[in-house]
């Protein structure tokens, strides 16, 4: 919870431009989220990008080192990209430290043989094509899930409602938590509300969407957000360390993910890309330490949610019930 007797947050920058008659306007109040983490909190860390166990244990010890929290770590390259031992390894590796881990589920359109992906239009997208490609989602999900992995991250709609409905079903664990991939994400509040009642229980949206657009999703959803403060190239490259605290303002309850501009990409991850995949994790957690930093010096660092809590709190749902086939 805030405390009442901390001094208010100061905006960049902003003593020396009001000095100057340069200040900004006042803040308006009803911009502000009214939603919070279970628990408490308005903001929680996320590591994006974690290909495997080598690249968790250096994430892990520059965490350790710059003394960056983090309740998330996340992988992109797929459950099918890691062996049974890989994935025990960084589920007790995670469990140990009281963080959740986030591995993606099945094939994707842009690895399958779809042409359209590949036009200029980028047509479907990661989703996943056929009902074999929404199997092997599936198959990921419950093998993942088997070894302890509790967070799925998904990049179709329909591998979404079909996993909510199994947890539902008690065909996956009830606590699995189901994370909507940056790749597909919504860019209004309709399909944020949407994208939560099929069984979201945080969604990342876009790094490029405006202040007012966190506000309108705000109005209508109060699921989790996720958002790359800093976004790598292929997803826009966009760094918005400055607007930390605003976007928490606007945005809670909010996952800060640390992403890497200027990199080169590293899905599918394989050894062939171990020293890339290496230094990458290692600057992830260093960019997650300067907007901590930035955070601090501004005075808004404080509703962090604890370590540990993963759970969403109370969502709106479809009725799983009512779906058939």
């Amino acid at each position: 919870m805030t405390d009442a007797s901390a001094p208010a947050a100061r905006r960049p920058g902003e003593q020396v431009l009001a000095a100057l008659g340069l200040g900004a306007p006042a803040l308006d109040p009803a911009d502000a989220s009214v939603h919070t983490f279970p628990g408490g909190g308005r903001w929680r860390t996320e590591i994006p990008s974690c290909e495997g166990p080598e690249a968790l244990a250096v994430v892990l010890k520059e965490a350790s080192r710059l003394d960056v929290p983090i309740h998330r770590i996340s992988q992109g390259s797929g459950v099918w990209m890691l062996t049974d031992d890989e994935i025990t390894e960084m589920v007790e590796a995670t469990a140990d430290r009281d963080i959740e881990l986030c591995l993606f589920t099945g094939p994707r359109g842009t690895w399958d043989t779809g042409g359209s992906v590949r036009s200029d239009s980028r047509g479907a997208g990661l989703r996943a094509r056929g009902h074999d490609a929404v199997a092997g989602c599936v198959e990921d999900a419950v093998r993942a899930t088997e070894l302890g992995v509790k967070c799925l991250l998904v990049a179709d709609e329909g591998v979404l409602w079909t996993l909510h409905r199994a947890r539902t079903a008690g065909l996956i664990p009830a606590d699995t938590t189901l994370k909507v991939s940056a790749l597909i994400g919504p860019v209004n509040p309709a399909s944020y509300a949407v994208y939560e009642r099929l069984g979201a229980d945080s969604v990342n949206v876009p790094s490029d969407l405006t202040l007012d657009h966190l506000t309108e999703i705000r109005r209508v959803s109060g699921a989790p957000m996720d958002m790359y403060i800093e976004a790598p190239d292929d997803l826009g490259g966009y760094v918005r360390m400055y607007e930390v605290a605003e976007l928490i303002r606007r945005g809670a309850p909010l996952y800060l993910k640390f992403g890497l501009s200027k990199a080169p990409g590293i899905y599918p991850w394989g050894r062939h890309l171990r020293d890339l995949t290496l230094d990458t994790a290692r600057e992830r957690v260093r960019r997650g330490r300067l907007a901590l930093d930035l955070l601090a010096r501004h005075g808004a660092d404080g509703d962090m949610a604890p370590l540990g809590s993963r759970m969403p709190g109370p969502l709106h749902r479809f009725p799983a019930e009512s779906a058939t086939g």
